[in-house]
């Protein structure tokens, strides 16, 4: 007899008190669930079920029953709303689990409390409200320290999804790993299925911000883990969300029959279930395929649909997604109004969703895709609102994209305000004059700091600019920062020399003159996209650089007896704060002396500064300064530090 057939005859046992009988159909119906068989759940609520969001009577029943019933109801009222697109089902679902997360504190009972706190943060994620889903399970995982519980791996699994949602993608990839050990400890299919298919979908991404080929093999693996077990489980939804992500993978790579015949499984099981958000899901998806194929007409149309039934859902995140797919399609098919409407309502509904990330990408893609039909002040403007959603992203493929429309802006409004003079026109004098154009107002902007302009420029390396600067545009040295001069010694320190005649006589040789040195800094990251530009950029001027990721790693190694130069922190860190690194390495004598950055997202200026580094700067928008601020703290270092 099967768990669910056990649990039916249970409840229908007429022997047993009304509190037994409800604490049976919450068990039943939370089996349901983690099916995804959420109308049968539902239906095995029985007398507790009165409609989504609509309080159950709770009368006779203990408090433990009462808290247990109000989960349920919530959970359910969370996935059924979010499945039949009502109205304010996700604020619903949120006042229940809340109402019974106050019952199981006041017992008190802290992992039904972090349970409980793991489905509230699976309504705001829905929300796309990520900042108050990450708090919710990072409350849910701090009473869960010391387990190795189903619980503890569903509130670590929520939280790597929300992280990937968000656009952390290095963030979940981390999650996902710290999470391996306790996910080999669990003999549940349909969990390890859920965590397979998210670690899948985060290596996805990776592979295309980062250009780690490597990831998309390792995205295949796990996805087929993932499906194997689903179908273990007998998931028939979550399968349909593999053969989804597997279409939209074999999409991304050119594969397209096998990216569509996955499409049309997922679709054949979400029809089955009658999900009519998650179809408009893999409609949306078809639709990018169709997009990567050049068949616009046939994407557009599709999208058109996957727009409406989602504009009546609560997945707003979703929502903003399909807007922009939908923008993309119409501005490809010579309708830059229409697009550019779809694109505007793309960036808002994100925002107000509170995914700032998936904003400023819809008003990248409307400089990107109809930027040539607005005006100059609009696309000023836009660009402008774009920079400001992405303040604080870490996404390197988005800092990317937003530099090159930054370029795009200078072209199209220069174009527009300065159109040639064909008599006597030279093409390459145009060019340069353009070229000089750019090379100022960057050098403007960036308040004459060479690295930062050449940045938004779009070059690879400063020295490509200052090459510019030295041979072709000499009259715009004076729009550049003073250049602040090295000490040989620290670069490369000079030869120690001793007279000549200090050696006349003498039956030895002359010793050889000392190697140069590289000055050695390290640099604390657990980011690994940006620690790869940070080395990048430093080992390009001929620095050393050693890196952690951890910052127990980063103590254990400030506190040994190495050499560096320069100590590179961030803030957020497993294992220790930089500010807690900064304040560690202050107290050793060897490292009171040495030059300390603080490069961090996060807004510790103030408790940085306190506990003694030398300068602080904003990540990732400041990356542009680190080269300058490391030469400077190296060439006013003291000799003998």
């Amino acid at each position: 007899m099967t768990l669910t057939k056990e649990l039916l005859h249970k409840i229908a046992d007429p022997t047993i008190t009304p509190d037994e009988r409800a604490r049976r159909r919450c068990e039943l119906a939370k089996q349901l669930e983690k099916l995804g068989n959420y109308e049968a759940a539902r239906e095995a609520m029985g007398e507790f079920w009165q409609g989504i969001g609509i309080r159950p009577v709770l009368d006779r029943l203990e408090f433990r029953t009462a808290a247990e019933v109000l989960l349920r109801i919530g959970a359910l009222t969370g996935w059924l709303g979010s499945s039949v697109q009502s109205e304010g089902a996700q604020e619903k679902a949120k006042g229940l689990i809340y109402e019974s997360i106050r019952i199981f504190e006041a017992l008190p009972d802290e992992e039904k409390v972090a349970e409980a706190q793991t489905e509230l943060a699976v309504s705001y994620w829905r929300e796309g409200a990520f900042d108050e889903a990450r708090i919710v399970l990072q409350h849910a995982l701090s009473r869960l320290d010391n387990t190795d519980s189903e619980v503890k791996a569903v509130a670590l699994l929520r939280s790597a999804i929300v992280e990937g949602a968000a656009k952390r993608f290095n963030d979940a990839l981390r999650i996902h790993i710290e999470a391996i050990p306790l996910f080999k400890k669990i003999h549940d299919d349909l969990l390890k299925g859920k965590f397979h298919h998210s670690f899948a979908s985060v290596l996805n991404h990776l592979s295309e911000t980062e250009y780690r080929e490597e990831y998309v093999d390792r995205a295949l693996i796990e996805f087929t883990a993932a499906s194997y077990h689903f179908e273990q489980a007998g998931h028939t939804r979550y399968q349909a969300c593999v053969e989804n992500n597997l279409g939209f993978l074999f999409g991304t790579i050119g594969r397209f029959a096998e990216a569509h015949e996955h499409l049309d499984r997922a679709q054949a099981l979400l029809t089955s279930l009658k999900d009519r958000v998650h179809l408009a899901q893999v409609d949306e998806t078809r639709a990018k395929v169709l997009l990567e194929q050049r068949k616009d007409g046939e994407a557009e149309k599709l999208v058109r649909g996957a727009v409406r039934v989602l504009e009546r859902g609560g997945e707003q995140s979703l929502y903003a997604e399909a807007l922009t797919t939908h923008g993309i399609a119409l501005a490809r098919l010579g309708k830059p109004k229409s697009a550019q409407d779809e694109l505007e309502l793309a960036s808002k509904v994100a925002e107000e969703a509170g995914d700032l990330e998936s904003a400023g990408q819809a008003a990248l893609t409307l400089i990107e895709e109809v930027g040539s039909h607005l005006s100059e002040s609009e696309l000023s403007e836009l660009y402008v609102r774009a920079a400001e959603l992405l303040e604080k992203s870490q996404n390197m493929a988005t800092l990317k994209r937003l530099c090159e429309c930054a370029r795009r802006v200078l072209f199209l409004t220069h174009a527009a305000a300065a159109p040639p003079d064909w008599k006597g026109f030279s093409f390459r004098e145009a060019v340069r004059r353009y070229e000089s154009h750019l090379i100022e107002r960057a050098l403007r902007d960036a308040d004459g700091m060479v690295s930062r302009a050449a940045q938004w420029l779009g070059f690879k390396h400063h020295h490509s600019l200052v090459s510019l600067l030295k041979n072709r545009h000499k009259h715009l040295l004076h729009a550049r920062t003073p250049i602040v001069p090295r000490r040989r010694s620290i670069i490369r320190p000079a030869a120690t020399t001793v007279p000549a005649s200090a050696y006349k006589g003498a039956s030895h040789q002359r010793p050889a003159e000392k190697t140069a040195r590289p000055a050695l800094i390290l640099h604390v990251e657990d980011n690994r996209a940006i620690a790869v530009a940070v080395r990048d950029a430093l080992e390009e001027e001929g620095w050393a650089v050693r890196h952690c990721a951890d910052g127990a790693e980063a103590r254990r190694e400030i506190a040994s007896d190495a050499h560096y130069d320069l100590l590179l922190l961030d803030n957020e860190l497993p294992g220790a704060t930089g500010v807690e690194l900064v304040r560690r390495a202050r107290s050793l004598p060897r490292r009171r002396q040495t030059p300390i950055i603080m490069f961090a997202a996060s807004d510790c200026e103030a408790d940085a500064r306190s506990a003694g580094a030398d300068a602080f700067l904003r990540k990732p928008k400041d990356i542009a300064l680190l080269v300058e601020t490391v030469a400077r703290l190296l060439a006013d270092k003291p000799a003998g530090r």
